[in-house]
């Protein structure tokens, strides 16, 4: 396996959940293809861990659909899979429906200001093919029902699914990126009026609308 060049260390104060989104983001953006065996002692090298965390971050890749473990062998980064994604995609697609739904009436201006910066953040992202930073700047357009809604139990749902679908649809960002921020626009758009169903709706079918074909995405 591998590992990226330099070191990723950050101390020994490294938590369990730092290193799970360390090796989350890592097979996400590509650094770990499909395929690519993972060693616990090369990654907790890398991490500047033990390879308790490490082993622990495996296991949680593995519930996600991101790596595959053979007990006693290897374990590997899963292949994307476009039935896997079609079915984390309909459940984030859910519950961020429901988060808009739900938490259109408790917006506040300042909530909606800050969706509108994102956007704009999303689209200087795509002009600039910018991948990640179009990526962050999406993820943060739909938190913000989600982070007023405050349901830690569908916020649990959506972090456990959005690392497949965000791993299988990086490259619609820049194919459609322009088309995205426009539904970016009516979203706000509505949950501004007040309009939940019209804006739940949008929400789902944004959702919907990613391709969850694995040789079309990111």
């Amino acid at each position: 396996m591998p590992i990226p060049e330099g070191s990723a260390t950050v101390g020994r104060s490294l938590l369990r959940d730092d290193v799970y989104r360390r090796l989350r983001d890592a097979i996400v953006d590509g650094t770990f293809a499909p395929g690519e065996q993972l060693k616990d002692g090369e990654l907790a090298e890398w991490l500047g861990v033990s390879r308790t965390p490490i082993r622990e971050a495996l296991l949680r890749l593995g519930t996600n659909g991101l790596v595959v473990a053979i007990p006693g062998r290897s374990t590997t980064v899963s292949q994307l899979d476009s039935d896997a994604v079609r079915d984390a995609r309909d459940v984030i697609g859910a519950m961020h429906a429901l988060a808009v739904q739900e938490a259109t009436p408790l917006m506040t201006a300042s909530d909606i200001e800050r969706m509108r910066v994102a956007n704009g953040r999303f689209r200087k992202a795509v002009a600039a093919n910018d991948i990640n930073a179009a990526l962050d700047a999406d993820e943060e357009v739909h938190h913000v029902p989600v982070a007023v809604l405050g349901n830690k139990a569908l916020e649990s749902v959506i972090e456990h699914f959005d690392p497949l679908v965000r791993r299988s649809e990086r490259v619609r960002f820049i194919d459609h990126g322009d088309a995205s921020a426009q539904v970016h626009d009516e979203l706000i758009d509505l949950i501004a009026e007040g309009r939940a169903d019209e804006a739940s709706t949008v929400a789902y079918n944004i959702w919907r609308s990613l391709d969850a074909e694995p040789d079309a995405g990111r």
